[in-house]
C-alpha cells in the first residue's frame, strides 16, 4: 500500500517509533521551555484579563494550568496561549518570522483534557502540529505580501492537533485546516512593533481558531482547501513532509524581550564586559541593525507589553543588570533614572547588509561612547539560542528554574525538569496536568498589578 503523504496523512499516520530521537528531544526542549513561560507570563495583566474571560464565556470541565479555574477547550487554548504569548520568551522560528509553541502546547493540553497518554505520544502530537504550522508559515510568507502575526498560521497547527487525538477522517482533517486557514487572525504584526499592546502576536486567536476549525468540521461544516497547504505553488515545501524536520530549526530565548532585540544586548554586553568599562562613562549607544529592529524604538514605555518591545530599554536593562529577568520587565523596577539615562542614549542606524540577512537572521552592532572621547565597536553579533548555536538543555533547566519558582513548587519545577534530564522516569501528560494545577505557591507578582 502507497504510503499517504498528504498533510492529513502525515497527521494522523505519524507516530512516536518512527520520531527520530534529536526530533523527539527538540519536542521535550519546546513543552518545557514553553512551560516555563506559561508559567511567568501568568504574572501579566494580560493574562489575568484572558484568563477571567475564559472562565466567564468558556466555563467547562478543564482545569486551566497554574489557575485552577476550569473551563472548555477553547477557553483552555486561548487563555494559555494568551498567557504565554504576553511574555516575549517564547520558543520561534527564524525564517517563519514567529511562533509555533505558543500556541500548539496550550491546544494539545486542551485537546488531551485530563484523558491519559505516554509522554512520547504527547510529544509525537506536538511534533504533528509543529510540522503543520511551520510549512503553513512558510507558505503564507511566500504567497502573501504582508508580514503577518503567527496566530495567522499557527491555527493550522492547532487544527491539526486537535483532528489527530479526535480520530476525525482525512476529509474532516482537510476541512479543519482549510477553515483555520480562512478564520485565521491575518494581523499586521508590524503594526503591534509601532504600537505595542496585548494582542502581542494573535497566537491566541490562532489557538482559539485552530480547536473550533476541527469543532466545525467535525459537524460537517466545509472550508478546504486550505491554499497554503494545497496549491501547487507550496508544494515543494510540503514535499518534505515527514523527512525533514522543521521543529529542529525552533530557536530558543535568553531574554523574554522580542528577539530582534537580543543581537544588540549581546554586543553591548560583550563590549562592557571585555572593556570593563564603567555604566556612568557611558556617553552614547549606536545601534547598527536591520530594518524592523530598528521600529523598536519606544524608549518611555509605561506598561510591560510596550518594555517588551523597547529596544533602548533592553539594552538599558541588559547593561544595568547583566541579563534580562521576567521581573525586570515591571515599571516598578525599570522606571528609574539610571536606567532612562542609558535608555535616553540609544540610536539607530540601519545596515543594508543586516537587512539582506534578514530573516534567516538578525545580526547588529553596536558602538560605546565614552565621555572622554574613546568608542568601542562590537564585533557583529546575533542572536544567542538559534537552532545552529542552541541554548543547552541546562540553560533550559536553568529559565524554567527562575520563569517558574513564582508559581510552582520546588517538586513541581524538579518534576518538570526531569522531562529534559531523565525522560524515562519524568510524569505523564496525565500528572501533568495535576501538578500544573495544584502546583501554585502562593510567588508574588512580577510582571504589572498585582493579580
Amino acid at each position: 500500500m502507497e504510503k499517504d503523504i498528504s498533510a492529513p496523512g502525515f497527521i494522523h499516520g505519524l507516530r512516536a517509533a518512527s520520531v527520530p530521537a534529536d526530533v523527539l528531544q527538540m519536542a521535550r526542549r519546546c513543552f518545557v521551555d514553553t512551560l516555563a513561560v506559561w508559567a511567568a507570563g501568568m504574572q501579566t495583566e494580560a493574562s489575568r484579563i484572558a484568563r477571567n474571560h475564559a472562565a466567564k464565556r468558556y466555563p467547562g470541565t478543564l482545569p486551566l494550568p497554574f489557575d485552577g479555574r476550569r473551563v472548555n477547550p477553547v477557553g483552555l487554548a486561548f487563555s494559555g496561549a494568551a498567557s504565554i504569548d504576553a511574555l516575549d520568551a517564547h520558543d520561534g522560528h527564524q525564517v517563519c518570522k514567529g511562533h509555533a509553541s505558543v500556541a500548539l502546547v496550550p491546544a494539545l493540553m486542551a485537546e488531551l483534557g485530563t484523558g491519559s497518554c505516554t509522554l512520547e505520544e504527547f510529544l509525537c502530537h506536538l511534533i504533528v502540529g509543529e510540522e503543520i504550522a511551520l510549512r503553513a508559515a512558510l507558505s503564507l510568507h511566500a504567497t502573501a505580501p504582508d508580514y503577518h502575526s503567527s496566530g495567522a498560521w499557527n491555527a493550522l497547527g492547532c487544527a491539526a492537533i486537535a483532528c489527530r487525538l479526535r480520530g476525525l477522517t482525512r476529509e474532516q482533517t482537510g476541512e479543519a485546516l482549510g477553515i483555520a486557514e480562512y478564520y485565521g487572525p491575518r494581523a499586521p504584526m508590524m503594526r503591534c512593533i509601532d504600537h505595542p499592546a496585548m494582542v502581542k502576536d494573535s497566537s491566541s486567536w490562532g489557538a482559539l481558531t485552530g480547536i473550533s476549525a476541527a469543532d466545525l468540521a467535525e459537524d460537517g461544516f466545509t472550508g478546504a482547501p486550505a491554499l497554503t497547504v494545497e496549491a501547487p505553488e507550496v508544494a515543494d515545501i510540503w514535499s518534505d513532509l515527514g523527512s525533514r524536520w522543521r521543529i529542529l530549526e525552533n530557536n530558543f530565548k535568553a531574554f523574554p524581550v522580542c528577539r530582534w532585540a537580543h543581537p544588540p544586548i549581546e554586543a553591548a554586553l560583550s563590549l562592557v564586559r571585555a572593556r570593563e568599562i564603567p555604566l556612568d562613562e557611558i556617553a552614547g549607544i549606536t545601534v547598527s541593525t536591520f530594518h524592523e529592529a530598528t521600529r523598536l524604538t519606544a524608549n518611555r514605555p509605561a506598561d510591560s507589553d510596550t518594555a517588551q518591545y523597547s529596544l533602548p530599554l533592553a539594552v538599558a536593562l541588559a547593561l544595568r543588570f547583566g541579563t534580562i529577568l521576567p521581573e525586570h520587565l515591571s515599571p516598578d523596577l525599570y522606571d528609574s533614572p539610571d536606567i532612562w539615562r542609558l535608555a535616553d542614549l540609544v540610536s539607530f542606524e540601519e545596515c543594508e547588509a543586516f537587512n539582506e540577512a534578514f530573516p534567516a537572521e538578525r545580526y547588529a552592532k553596536v558602538t560605546l561612547e565614552l565621555k572622554n572621547g574613546g568608542q568601542f565597536t562590537s564585533e557583529t553579533k546575533a542572536a544567542r539560542g538559534n537552532h545552529d548555536a542552541p541554548l543547552t538543555d541546562q540553560e533550559l533547566i536553568e529559565k524554567l528554574e527562575l520563569y517558574t519558582s513564582p508559581v510552582c513548587s520546588p517538586e513541581t519545577r524538579a518534576s518538570l525538569a526531569s522531562i529534559l534530564t531523565d525522560p524515562a522516569n519524568a510524569p505523564s501528560p496525565e500528572e501533568i496536568v495535576v501538578l500544573l494545577q495544584t502546583s501554585q505557591s502562593g510567588g508574588t507578582n512580577l510582571i504589572g498589578p498585582s493579580l
